[in-house]
């Protein structure tokens, strides 16, 4: 079996799963146990990997044979440590059987957790399980019925093939889990859409913040969801080409957990990444971190934020240059000029946004002028519609820079047909699409209906507006008619009439004879 073959398999599998056990539990509800369990199962193959060897076998040793050196020295490098008795393919052997599964089953999540304390990876393991809640009534109204359910979700992971773990496994642990978050938000749609980039997004938006980088120092998204973007740097950069890890802050409870699991099943280590919770422009981390060379997001469209309410905000590093803030209805511009604060001279940041802002009036505006008139905008790309879930808009990305030469904008309509392929409800950018763009992005040529750059001062004297429709010509759709061929094809018409109608006079003519 194929690569390919092995990994559409494993996703029809753990989708049957996902949807055959939840029963009448509604599926968004339900996500957090098979993501969960698929989780804990790479945790417990991850770690037993790391004491396997020929004479080996971890899950085999009773738990007394574990010394505190032991525990010690596995904790600092693994961030977390799981006995034996605790493994996920211990418990799974047993679970139909074991009447305290769901109370067994929290006892192991608190006892990996609460491993951490005191170690340097505290933060990153610290409630990762918070979510799988073993005695949630979502599983059932009594004892039997929880168990029951939990068996069955782990039943179901533990039949399926992830092959070798040295071999394959983690790509495949980690595809798996991101097609169930990627399936599970197109099912639960604008709340799904909320927490997750689609990761044919993704990999153009990771493809223009790395660009023609040969090395950047971290990678960090300022609203990162379940972490689908910065994990696209990590799929299709080497290593070695992010320096110092992965960053990204996240305000929702569940998700931030999401994007923690989703960096440790992408085999990130504790000490590579640093994911944490809060307010991103109310409480934003990482400023001791900063500047980043690379900058990715996808921030919430639009929504509400204290603002101009706050009398502090206008003199945060991160909004004073503007000389304005983001309206308090909507703080799309908020987020943009966070990411600008915290890039490199050498970066670039590739912000998904509302295409609103780039044309409205007001604050907006006086933002947009701030932008063009430090010739911080590289470039505006318009996206085909229903590329996302949860939403038929058709986002723009925005791609600001700090080491321009020219004081140029570069508009690029990338909505037209020729950039994405329908698939059922949605679109998608393929490989080719991706790499049209990105090809057009680099050259910085004109291309007529698609790509032009403008000087800012032309940019200036159109209110600052930033709408890719102002500066590229939409192309022609009607078809181009040739009135010589179309008069020809009516005289011969014509004729084709007259005969007809002479033939019909002469059977009349018959008829009453």
């Amino acid at each position: 079996m194929t690569s390919i073959q092995q990994r559409a398999d494993l996703q029809a599998k753990i989708w049957k799963i996902a949807n055959e056990v939840r029963g009448a539990v509604d599926g968004w509800d339900f996500k957090q146990f098979v993501l969960g369990t698929l989780f804990y199962r790479f945790i417990s193959e991850n770690f037993c990997n790391y004491f396997n060897d020929e004479n080996t076998d971890y899950a085999t040793l009773p738990d007394n044979v574990i010394s505190p050196e032991i525990k010690d020295d596995a904790i600092k490098v693994k961030g977390y440590f799981i006995y034996p008795s605790q493994l996920f393919v211990n418990i799974a052997k047993t679970a139909n059987t074991n009447p305290n599964l769901n109370t067994d089953l929290k006892a192991i999540f608190d006892a990996i957790e609460s491993s951490a304390n005191g170690y340097p990876s505290e933060q990153d393991i610290k409630g990762l399980f918070a979510d799988f809640d073993t005695t949630s009534t979502r599983l059932g109204n009594t004892v039997e019925n929880k168990n029951s359910r939990l068996a069955a979700v782990l039943k179901g992971v533990e039949e399926l093939n992830f092959g070798d773990f040295e071999d394959n496994q983690i790509d495949l642990f980690g595809d798996a889990y991101e097609f169930l978050i990627g399936n599970y938000a197109a099912n639960a749609g604008k709340s799904g859409g909320e927490f997750f980039t689609p990761q044919h997004v993704s990999k153009l938006i990771a493809q223009l913040a790395m660009h023609k980088q040969t090395s950047v120092n971290k990678i960090y998204d300022p609203a990162c969801g379940s972490g689908s973007l910065l994990l696209q740097a990590k799929k299709h950069f080497d290593n070695h080409i992010i320096e110092e890890g992965f960053f990204g802050q996240e305000v929702n409870h569940t998700t931030y957990n999401l994007a923690r699991m989703n960096m440790f099943l992408h085999n990130i280590n504790y000490d590579k990444f640093n994911i944490t919770l809060g307010d991103t422009l109310l409480q934003p981390h990482f400023g001791d971190e900063k500047p980043f060379d690379a900058i990715v997001s996808n921030p919430p469209y639009s929504i509400p934020w204290i603002g101009s309410d706050d009398p502090t905000l206008i003199n945060d590093d991160r909004f004073a240059p503007a000389g304005v803030l983001a309206p308090k209805s909507k703080a799309d511009f908020a987020f943009v000029l966070h990411a600008l604060s915290y890039l490199s001279a050498k970066g670039r940041a590739a912000i998904v946004c509302f295409p609103g802002i780039f044309y409205r009036g007001g604050a907006e505006q006086k933002i947009r002028k701030y932008l063009v008139d430090n010739n911080f905008v590289e470039t505006v790309i318009a996206l085909a519609p229903n590329l996302f879930y949860g939403t038929s808009i058709a986002v723009n990305i925005l791609v600001l820079s700090k080491h321009k030469t020219e004081n140029k904008t570069q508009f690029i309509d990338a909505s037209g047909e020729d950039f994405f392929k329908k698939v059922t409800n949605n679109n998608v950018l393929e490989d080719k699409h991706i790499e049209q763009i990105m090809n057009i992005f680099d050259k910085k040529e004109d291309v007529e209906y698609v790509a032009k750059s403008i000087d800012n001062k032309e940019i200036a004297e159109n209110d600052y507006n930033l709408s890719v429709s102002s500066y590229i010509e939409a192309k022609g759709t009607r078809e181009v008619i040739d009135i010589s061929v179309l008069n020809e094809e009516i005289s011969k018409t014509v004729e084709k009439i007259n005969k007809l109608r002479a033939d019909i006079d002469e059977i009349i003519k018959m008829v009453n004879g």
